[in-house]
């Protein structure tokens, strides 16, 4: 135990090796709770997904510094990771849980019209949902686009109008 203490200290007081030595393990013990806790953290970026990086970040954070002890502070953390991996879970399962957690996309032109009501819920104005018009589908009208979404991770989608 002895050993233990010498490498990772105690406390708030610690050299700089053995706050490295803790960054270390953390550092391992994240990229573990990151597999646990799915892909999607990462990669979909909705709110429901934001929140196990804030709270992983702030959590971990603490075991580095050594704010708070070392175990609890890990269990912390994989309660978190698990919570999250089981909410995507119930998410693809159950599509009402799913939109509940995740949320849902918001129709922002539809049938050659904007929907300014929608617009205003999901804070678009006109020139913003016209800025992204340009930078994703490179055109300058929706003469092109059956319909636009704000989807559940902020992103502004089009979907082009069928050939004829």
């Amino acid at each position: 135990m002895e050993i233990l203490t010498q490498l990772f200290g105690e406390g708030e007081n610690q050299t700089t090796l053995q706050m490295s030595a803790r960054a270390v393990v953390i550092f391992i013990i994240t990229l573990i709770l990151l597999r646990i806790a799915g892909r999607r953290s990462f990669g979909m970026k909705s709110p429901f997904d934001n929140i196990i990086v804030i709270l992983l970040g702030a959590i971990l954070s603490r075991a580095v510094v050594g704010a708070s002890e070392f175990v609890p502070t890990i269990a912390a953390a994989t309660v978190i990771a698990v919570l999250h991996r089981l909410g995507a879970w119930l998410g693809a399962l159950n599509l009402r849980f799913g939109a509940l957690i995740k949320g849902q996309k918001i129709v922002l032109f539809e049938k050659g019209r904007l929907m300014h009501d929608n617009m205003r819920r999901a804070l678009i104005s006109e020139s913003d949902l016209y800025a992204s018009l340009r930078n994703n589908m490179h055109v300058e009208s929706f003469d092109s686009i059956k319909s636009a979404y704000m989807e559940n991770n902020g992103q502004i989608s089009f979907v082009k109008k069928a050939e004829e």
